[in-house]
């Protein structure tokens, strides 16, 4: 289930940490590692997006939304008044910081994978960056489509037996909160 607060957090955290700007691409990669590496190491997701796989790589939904929102290009354009004074853009494609993450929005562990996951993206390239995040979850899944969390952990290098653990619990937890 998605986590407004941690998702717009995490992209403050990182852009933070990249000197108050960057490009989407490279966001959504740092939130896919971080992501991934969270669910590997303590069975949840810090964002609880859904990864799309798209062309360049995972992209978090709901955090694209957010973005293209921000931005001015999206039908809930109207609705982002309250992120006006957190994030901006440059231009169509970097996105800059106006505000400091709430760190209580953030558990150490959130941070230990964001800064994780910011060191392994942060002096990689455009084309680096989508090389190494087109490994075997994105590669196992059609254009446009959802990536699975079972793939996400397989791709970590997950034991199968994990794997279905983390899976089914997440589907427990979603369906309490129904």
């Amino acid at each position: 289930m998605f986590q407004y607060e941690a998702a717009l957090n995490a992209l403050l955290f990182a852009l933070s940490k990249l000197g108050g700007k960057s490009d989407m691409h490279k966001l959504c990669k740092i939130l896919y590692f971080a992501d991934q590496r969270h669910l590997s190491l303590y069975g949840r997701s810090i964002t609880g997006d859904t990864y799309i796989a798209m062309q360049y790589g995972p992209v978090p939904s709901n955090v694209d939304d957010i973005l293209k929102a921000v931005r001015g290009d999206s039908f809930f354009s109207g609705y982002v008044d309250e992120l006006k004074d957190k994030l901006a853009f440059e231009n169509r494609y970097i996105v800059k910081e106006l505000a400091e993450p709430d760190m209580d929005e953030l558990s150490e562990s959130d941070v230990e994978c964001l800064t994780y996951a910011i060191d392994l993206c942060h002096d990689k390239s455009f084309g680096q960056l989508t090389d190494l995040s087109h490994g075997m979850a994105w590669t196992n899944t059609a254009r446009d489509r959802a990536i699975s969390v079972k793939d996400i952990l397989r791709e970590a290098g997950d034991e199968e037996e994990y794997v279905e653990y983390i899976a089914d619990q997440l589907r427990l937890q979603s369906a309490l909160l129904q």
